[in-house]
């Protein structure tokens, strides 16, 4: 399945993560794509963000735990919890839910809003849909409740879908 075609072929390629809480997954996801994204020289060319579906840690930091996993693998950490609303959707090329729960949450904001906003469901999608041999079930598990070693686990899958969903930009942005 390829990416769809930028919303404003004269700005940037908009991509939004999203997750229920936006302190753990999606801030990874978000800080590990845009790593990606400035090595292969896209930078300018995608604007990466994150939120999530739920409203309870917006305004907070990034979980301490997702923090720390990303600081020891040398990514930058600094992060303010959102919650998504519905009129980014006038905006982003690509959404990308971490699981199935908030990829159904996506698609109901969608179903509310999508018409007016101009977003039809070829632009949502799973984070982990990239990541090469993801298999069946491409989802991100949610590692808040667990212990350190989920975040690192997490850290692996957001790395492996980063660079299947850069080289897809690579090829669509500069192809």
């Amino acid at each position: 399945m390829s990416l769809p075609e930028p919303r404003d072929p004269a700005g940037p390629y908009r991509v939004s993560v999203v997750c229920l809480g936006n302190i753990c997954r999606s801030p990874m996801a978000e800080k590990v794509l845009t790593a990606d994204l400035e090595r292969a020289g896209l930078g300018d060319l995608v604007e990466v963000d994150s939120s999530g579906t739920g409203h309870w840690h917006v305004g907070g930091e990034m979980d301490p735990r997702a923090a720390s996993t990303l600081r020891v693998h040398g990514y930058l950490t600094h992060h303010t919890a959102r919650q998504f609303d519905p009129s980014d959707l006038a905006t982003r090329d690509l959404v990308l839910a971490m699981d199935l729960d908030n990829l159904d949450e996506v698609r109901r904001f969608v179903d509310e809003h999508g018409d007016k906003h101009g977003f039809d469901m070829s632009r949502l999608r799973l984070y982990r849909s990239f990541a090469p041999g993801g298999g069946p079930n491409p989802e991100v598990p949610d590692p808040y409740y667990g212990g350190d070693d989920g975040f690192t686990a997490v850290l692996n899958m957001v790395e492996a879908a980063a660079k299947g969903l850069t080289s897809e930009l690579v090829t669509r942005l500069r192809g």
